[in-house]
């Protein structure tokens, strides 16, 4: 089974590092990053920010070790870090995210 993962973060050279840190891991075979405008309830009151979102590619196996990995390194005392099944896809693709990713290591 496959995933992606969206992860929001504090500016791009933190996605950026994140998105490295877990691709030299092998624990994705992919990543995009873009920015979003963030409305969110925090501590009471409504924020307003600019944020940047990571989606990774990975298998579903991998999902624990990703989140932990992101926490160990993420700012945020309560990081975005959500999974979405991927139910049908291009075959090609996602082969390639099974050979990508590694197994064991």
């Amino acid at each position: 089974m496959f995933i992606f993962v969206y992860i929001t973060c504090e500016g791009f050279d933190e996605a950026r590092n994140i998105a490295r840190h877990l691709l030299e891991k092998r624990l994705i075979a992919c990543a995009n990053i873009f920015p979003v405008r963030s409305l969110f309830w925090w501590e009471g009151k409504i924020e307003e920010c600019n944020e940047f979102v990571i989606i990774v590619k990975t298998k579903a196996e991998k999902f624990r070790e990703l989140r932990e990995e992101v926490k160990k390194i993420h700012s945020y005392s309560v990081p975005c870090i959500c999974a979405f099944v991927v139910e049908e896809g291009n075959r090609d693709f996602l082969d390639w995210i099974e050979k990508t990713v590694e197994h064991e290591r």
